[in-house]
């Protein structure tokens, strides 16, 4: 769980956008209070609304219904406040939450889920060996480049293990730089970033010409979402993550970037 050799450069295109938004100050200041109003600022003034009430409140219907598909160990790309990570976690799951922000690994942590601050690009425990990944509340646009994540996730999954995917609520395939913004008083902290929206449609053809296959497509209330299958050939050598191997990769208390930390 913790010898995963340090990933291609190549691999690593969101590392800066990870930065940008870790010194986000109106993201972590949201996240801290459980409340917005936040919004992904794009070059040419368009706001994208980020649901941050949602995301500080428990694990929702819509949520559940999504947690009930998900199989064996669970990795939380995106993890943010936590809600996910600490409802799999009540469940008695092997899960494990990444987040670049501290806030969101601190909040996370302080619902007794095991969080890590480190970017999916960054080498992470238990490569190869994840059942499913989850890339919920728009967190498959980490990046800015579907392809490079779906690659990414691809190398994380065991063989055949399962993407659960969010969607955007309709049918878009953009990329852009964004910053993160308080638009109470249009304070923007930290660097803009490239960002991605996607839809059902086009998630499906880029996963399809990357190699994987889809394991189903359903919408609930609003929100979209996508199940695709790894196709990545069976090492010898795996071995599933187990609860052990994630709660000793969780010693360190003082999150950074490149520390996890654990529930006190």
């Amino acid at each position: 769980m913790t010898g995963a050799a340090r990933l291609d450069t190549g691999r690593r295109p969101a590392l800066p956008a990870a930065r940008a938004w870790e010194t986000s100050d109106p993201y972590a200041a949201a996240l801290r209070s459980g409340r917005g109003p936040l919004f992904l600022r794009r070059a040419d003034g368009w706001l994208l609304p980020l649901d941050v009430e949602r995301w500080c409140a428990r694990a929702d219907t819509v949520d559940l219904e999504v947690l009930d598909r998900c199989e064996g160990a669970v990795l939380d790309v995106g993890c943010g406040p936590g809600r996910l990570v600490a409802e799999l976690a009540s469940r008695g799951r092997t899960v494990l939450g990444i987040d670049v922000s501290e806030a969101a690994v601190t909040r996370t942590v302080r619902l007794g889920g095991h969080s890590l601050r480190r970017s999916v690009f960054e080498p992470l425990p238990g490569e190869g060996r994840w059942d499913t990944v989850l890339l919920m509340d728009g967190n498959v646009g980490i990046g800015g480049d579907p392809h490079a994540l779906l690659t990414r996730v691809a190398d994380l999954l065991a063989p055949g293990g399962l993407l659960i995917a969010e969607t955007a609520p309709v049918e878009v395939d953009e990329r852009a730089h964004v910053q993160v913004v308080d638009a109470a008083d249009g304070h923007a902290a930290g660097g803009s970033f490239p960002w991605a929206r996607i839809g059902t449609r086009a998630l499906l053809r880029r996963a399809g010409a990357a190699g994987w296959r889809g394991a189903g497509q359903w919408t609930s209330g609003e929100r979209r979402f996508v199940a695709l299958r790894s196709s990545r050939s069976a090492s010898s050598s795996a071995e599933p993550p187990n609860s052990a191997a994630v709660t000793s990769s969780q010693r360190v208390r003082k999150p950074s970037a490149d520390s996890p930390v654990t529930p006190a």
